[in-house]
Formats: C-alpha cells, structure tokens, sequence
C-alpha cells in the first residue's frame, strides 16, 4: 500500500447460493467508498478497495481472506455474509490481527476483538416478528430453514419467544443449502396438511426463492397466512416476482420506504448509480453505513493499524438511512431500529410497525426479556 492511498478488502459473493443479498452487500459498500472519495477521501486520500468474489464457497472465503491479509497488504475487510462465511474467515482475521466489518443479520452469541458487527442481531428483529404474528395471525406457527447455525439459532429463540408467549410450533424442518425442489415441495405439503396460522422460513438463496413462488401457487390467502422472515427482502422479492409475495412479512431494520433525509439522500444516489430499477434493502444499507463509520473512525485514527481502528469506531453516531445508529462499545454491535414491513403489489414494503427509537444490542439474550412488550408503540 502507498502513502497517497487508503487499501481496504471487500468480500462479497456475487455469483453462488447467495449471490442477490450479497451483490446488495457489494453495491452498498461501493457507493459508499465513491461517496467517501468523491468528498475528498479521508485526510485526502482515497479509499482504494480490493474485491474478490468467493462464489459462496466457504473454502473460498478462507482462501480469499488470507490472501487480502497476507499477499494484499491489507487489514480491514468488508465482507462474508453467512454466518457460515464469517465463522470460515474470522480465525484467519484473528490470526493475521485484521478487522472484520460484518454488515448482516445474524444469531449473536459471538465476541471478537477482530469484528465490528453492523447487522441485527436477535433481539432486534426476532423478538418483535414473534408478537406480531402470535398478536396478528395466531398461535400456530410452522418453521423451516436451511441447515446451518444462522437458521437453527434463530429458531432455537423463535420457538422460546413463541412459546413463552402462549404460541405452538407445529413443525420444525431443516433443509439442505441447494435444497431441490422435491425437497421443498414436501414442505408445502406439511403447509397444507398442518394449516399453521404462519410460517417462519430462514431457507436462503434460490431455494428460496422458489419456495415462495411454490407458495403462491397453493392459492393460500398470504394476508392471513404469511411467511414471515428475516432476510427476504426487496431485491429478492424482485427476483421472485412481486405478485407472488404480496402480504408476506420480513422484520428488519432497513425498509427501502423508511421516510427520513438521509435515506432519501440513499435510494436517489443508488438508483443514480446502478439503475432505476434497483432497490435498496436490509442488505445494501449496513454495508453502506458501515463504510461511512469506518471513514469517520479512520479520519480521527490517521492510520489502518487495527486496534486504533477498533477504539476509533465504538466513539462513532451516525445519522443513517435507517435511523441515527451508534455502537454498544461492551458488544461491538450497534443499537438499530426494528421495524415489521408488509410486501405490497410493487415489491415494497408497508412498514407495519417500529420501534419508537434505537434498541440496543443483546447479542447474548442476558437482557432482554421475551415478557417485554415490543408492539405497544
């Protein structure tokens, strides 16, 4: 790295099993560098990234991470979406003492002095979704998801959550990554013969995707029977088909139709920037924020070393498209706005519900309280 740049790696599968959420993650990290650049940089100098596309491949993230650490001459990176992608690089993070900046949702019960985590962790999307279906759409909830720790985890609380507050999981299924499409049309089955008031899917990816269409075409009444999710977003539904998504339910804390400034000042520069036709999402917007709180962290720094890098960001508040945002420095998570949105006829969403401010992080569940009640403002 030269004197006259700052060098960052950026980690984001854009082909793969998880391809559409993550080249939201890409997109939104590279608007943000432009916007950081075409400011003048940070201390005059601009940020210059190294992307690499691991494909969705978890040997590939490893790989690929050492190599932005050892051979690239570089010790922040942007990137790995899964959880399964972040646990394959953060020992090699760790080992090479870099700084991970992870911009997803994910199950919490993690601390690494090597991580800025900026996604949601479960209290801050989990918890609300439980009481809006049990208050919305009844007890009887059925749950399916892809095999792996972000799923089972998020379960694991759901059913807590859905439990102690009087509701009953009916079914409980785990599928394959590349789950084909016999597999998923036994779920639909399972749908049809339990008549669960809604279903939480954390199925991911393609599967997915066709998980939904094969839904729409039980003729099921969404608006009384949804899936609800945590990941199932704008650009996905876009891919999917609007039409086919009408009245599911996705609890995050970014909505494309979030009404504030800075987030108009967002979805005007990404749409100018990659196409009227793309939306910003739960995806896109961390990795955006993330970014301008690393600009900030690193102005105040004047340098990439790690730990300064590490102190400087935990000081940061931010004014984001979601809402004004600012680290929890004894969890290196931040506080975020929950919000409950209902898809609607043009792949948006009507935000059914939020928060009436920022909610700390509880990545470790030792605060927060299933008896709170989350959906009285």
């Amino acid at each position: 790295m030269t004197s006259s740049e700052w060098r960052v790696g950026v980690l984001f599968s854009r082909s793969g099993i998880s391809e559409i959420t993550e080249t939201e993650h890409f997109l939104g990290t590279a608007l943000a560098i432009e916007e950081v650049n075409a400011a003048g940089g940070v201390l005059g100098k601009p940020i210059v990234p190294i992307a690499y596309d691991p494909g969705g491949d978890q040997t590939a993230y490893r790989n690929l991470a050492r190599r932005l650490l050892a051979d690239d001459d570089v010790n922040i990176i942007f990137g790995a979406s899964m959880s399964a992608s972040r646990k394959a690089v953060l020992p090699i993070v760790e080992r090479h003492n870099g700084l991970l900046f992870y911009p997803s949702m994910y199950e919490g019960f993690e601390y690494s002095e090597n991580v800025v985590y900026t996604g949601a962790t479960l209290n801050q999307n989990t918890f609300a979704l439980a009481e809006y279906l049990l208050r919305h759409h009844g007890r009887r909830i059925l749950f399916v998801g892809a095999d792996y720790i972000y799923p089972r985890e998020s379960n694991r609380v759901m059913r807590d959550v859905v439990e102690a507050k009087g509701g009953e999981v009916v079914s409980e299924r785990y599928l394959p990554l590349h789950a084909d499409e016999q597999t998923l049309r036994s779920v639909i089955s399972d749908i049809v013969r339990l008549k669960p008031d809604a279903i939480f899917s954390t199925i991911i990816g393609r599967p997915a995707q066709r998980f939904y269409r094969m839904y729409a075409e039980t003729g099921i009444d969404r608006r009384r029977v949804p899936i609800a999710s945590l990941t199932m977003a704008e650009s996905e539904i876009r891919e999917i088909g609007a039409d086919a998504c009408t009245g599911h339910i996705l609890s995050a804390t970014y909505f494309q139709t979030v009404e504030n400034e800075a987030n108009e000042r967002f979805v005007g520069a990404f749409k100018a920037r990659f196409g009227q036709d793309f939306t910003t999402s739960v995806w896109s917007q961390p990795a955006y924020a993330q970014v301008h709180l690393f600009a900030r962290a690193l102005a105040r720094a004047g340098s990439l070393e790690t730990h300064r890098i590490s102190e400087e960001i935990l000081l940061e508040d931010f004014l984001a498209p979601e809402g004004r945002i600012n680290f929890d420095a004894d969890t290196r998570h931040l506080w975020l706005h929950p919000r409950i949105g209902v898809a609607r006829a043009d792949g948006l969403f009507d935000i059914a519900w939020q928060a009436p401010g920022p909610i700390r992080p509880d990545p470790y569940l030792t605060a927060s309280r299933f008896e709170d009640v989350w959906l009285e403002a």
